[in-house]
């Protein structure tokens, strides 16, 4: 699914004292089957923008196409409909979860768009095997028995259970340990891969962002900065730090070599690409 911002503002308590302006004039498009980063600081926009993709909130003006669609132009019933295709995975999932064993929760969704049942099981098996667990270990476990990353994992894939077409993550790594973390981004990465699906990235650390996606889209106060590669958005050092960003580290150490060696490339963003440069120019 292609999903194509125009000119989408959202204003809070828009008339009262309190009223504060959260998105202003975003144009994006996100092509099908794209991997794209979403990058700011708290407060940019970020969250507010990922909640008007399927329809959570309504903008104060603009709108959202889904391949071509006016999705606020939409019918209750199809609303719905389209949450099932735009699967939006919050901060710390986890809380979503509710029912009393792991099978009851992944099947909460499917169960809800009219499926079989054994259809429903179907899902909810392969989805709990695409995000790296064992179905018939945790299956009837209660979710809350589970270690963070396990219950991080289970809620994602009660969002894939629905099939989406389109998965929005909002720092599905926040609290994790390293661990935990690696493992969570390596499923989200086979999972575009493997399933083609359109995949929107929200985080704070530049280095996911970099290893992960095609495109990063950079907010600050509500705007859209920069929407580019990440070869090029991170090469972009002074106005990143200007509005309270960073490159990757990796890439402040290839600038600091650089004064030593000339010849080494600079738009460097991952420790891997690092290393294959800084090995290429010693033995050049």
């Amino acid at each position: 699914m292609s999903v194509e911002i125009r000119n989408l503002s959202h204003i809070y308590s828009k008339g009262s004292p309190f009223e504060f302006q959260a998105l202003n004039n975003i144009n994006v498009t996100i092509e099908d089957g794209s991997f794209i980063g979403i990058i700011g600081h708290t407060g940019s926009g970020k969250s507010t923008l990922i909640q008007h993709l399927n329809g959570l909130l309504t903008p104060t003006s603009g709108t959202v196409l889904v391949d071509g669609e006016d999705i606020f132009n939409k019918k209750k019933s199809e609303m719905i409909q389209l949450r099932h295709h735009i699967g939006l995975v919050f901060q710390y999932p986890e809380h979503q979860l509710f029912e009393e064993t792991v099978q009851k929760d992944v099947a909460f969704g499917p169960k809800n768009q009219g499926l079989s049942e054994e259809e429903v099981n179907n899902r909810v098996r392969q989805s709990i095997k695409m995000v790296g667990l064992n179905y018939d270990e945790v299956k009837d476990k209660s979710p809350f028995e589970l270690s963070g990353g396990q219950m991080r994992r289970i809620a994602i894939a009660g969002v894939l259970a629905m099939e989406p077409s389109v998965l929005i993550l909002d720092e599905p790594t926040a609290g994790l340990d390293p661990r935990g973390r690696e493992e969570i981004l390596a499923q989200i990465k086979l999972l575009h891969t493997q399933k083609k699906m359109t995949v929107i990235l929200v985080s704070h650390s530049m280095e996911d962002i970099g290893r992960l996606v095609e495109k990063i889209l950079v907010m600050n106060a509500g705007e859209v900065v920069f929407y580019d590669s990440p070869n090029r958005v991170f090469t972009e050092i002074e106005t990143l730090e200007s509005i309270g960003l960073a490159v990757p580290e990796v890439t402040y150490l290839m600038k600091r070599l650089k004064i030593k060696y000339p010849e080494i490339r600079e738009d460097i963003f991952t420790v891997e690409a690092a290393k294959d440069e800084i090995l290429k120019v010693i033995r050049g």
